[in-house]
């Protein structure tokens, strides 16, 4: 396989033609999740690339996960229906105990088993995740949940959800960092309710209510209050994955918008001749292309076993904003014809506005940036 993932990418390219436009346009309509489209890919096995070859997974590495994500957005289709799989995988890869990957991973390879739902944001927390107030109560065999939280994304659409909540009081804890566990919680359970929040894109999040849910202690993935170590292990994952999406995205946009002006002719000849709209194209190529690069470092790092978080906050942040800039590009060139649902590029453009915000707001890479990298003082 050639270092680019390029078989990969061509098969996933051609599970998305089958997907085009208007089957996203009918579901962006209806606001209705995509069901079809993440069949597909659990089918073809592309959302168990991260699970070992042993439960029944293809047993890649995160590199060729971002080459299928960035693929998906490259189509034009929308990996965020199911982007959490690959990134949640890695806690109970790397954490879980081996009666729960033999339990849980063939399923979720296979597809029967989704693990979609990633419960950790909380009304009155945000990213402060230390503060959350969601407990979890030893009793028996059993942990009982009670709390809440919000922008739950799929969590209508997910059997399992990976839990963060607080096992030891705050005040009880042996340090800041500790008191916080991960559960695996079975989504059919009593004691769950969810409703769903309405947004400005089709993303399937909700805000999830815990009373008196009852998880099986079986269910605690590693140690109890080791679970805020647990989930920032896979922050850098999360954060080059969905870095691989933007680029993908970024990629679309600036194919639509270099194809548009291309054949659009006006005054006589195609727009694309005047630099007033070749340059803000070229520019957004130019920023895909440097994110692109330092999403390859990251991937490299972390596949290497190193610290990749410098690499993986600055090419969250860097290709966030170029698919940004790409999709403003996108519109501009396409004039009024951008806003038309038909065209495709309002949705995109929509779509790929949420990841200068989720799941980390640029803001807070500034913040690690400063504060990991240049060694300045913590500002929060």
């Amino acid at each position: 396989m050639s270092a680019d993932h390029a078989e990969i990418r061509a098969e996933v390219a051609r599970l998305c033609q089958q997907f085009p436009g208007a089957y996203w346009r009918a579901k962006d309509r209806e606001r209705a999740y995509p069901t079809e489209f993440v069949a597909a890919l659990a089918q073809g096995g592309w959302l168990a690339a991260l699970i070992p070859e042993e439960f029944g997974g293809a047993g890649l590495p995160l590199s060729a996960a971002a080459a299928i994500l960035e693929e998906v957005q490259r189509q034009g289709c929308n990996g965020a229906a199911c982007h959490a799989q690959m990134y949640i995988m890695g806690t109970l890869l790397r954490h879980g105990s081996d009666e729960q990957k033999r339990r849980y991973l063939p399923r979720i390879a296979t597809g029967e088993l989704r693990l979609q739902a990633f419960g950790v944001t909380e009304p009155t927390s945000g990213t402060d995740t230390l503060a959350l107030k969601t407990t979890a109560r030893r009793e028996g065999d059993d942990y009982v949940v009670n709390g809440q939280k919000i922008w739950t994304s799929r969590a209508e659409h997910s059997d399992l959800m990976l839990l963060l909540a607080r096992t030891t009081p705050r005040e009880e804890a042996a340090s800041r960092t500790d008191g916080l566990s991960v559960l695996l919680v079975d989504m059919t359970s009593p004691g769950i309710t969810i409703r769903p929040i309405e947004t400005m894109m089709n993303h399937a999040t909700t805000e999830v209510f815990f009373d008196n849910l009852r998880v099986p202690a079986a269910n605690l993935v590693g140690e109890e209050g080791k679970g805020f170590r647990y989930i920032l292990s896979g922050m850098n994952a999360e954060r080059l994955l969905i870095a691989a999406e933007c680029i993908g995205d970024a990629k679309w946009f600036i194919d639509r918008a270099s194809d548009y002006a291309r054949e659009r002719v006006l005054f006589g000849r195609p727009i694309g001749q005047n630099q007033g709209v070749q340059f803000p194209i070229a520019r957004a190529y130019a920023q895909m292309r440097a994110a692109e690069l330092m999403v390859h470092e990251g991937l490299r790092r972390y596949e290497a076993g190193d610290n990749a978080g410098e690499e993986a906050n600055i090419a969250k942040m860097l290709a966030a904003e170029a698919s940004w800039a790409a999709g403003e590009a996108c519109i501009q060139t396409h004039g009024g014809f951008g806003f038309a649902a038909e065209y495709d590029v309002e949705r995109k453009f929509r779509e790929t506005r949420l990841y200068q915000v989720a799941p980390i707001s640029t803001n807070m890479i500034l913040s690690y940036v400063a504060e990991h990298v240049l060694n300045l003082p913590r500002s929060y």
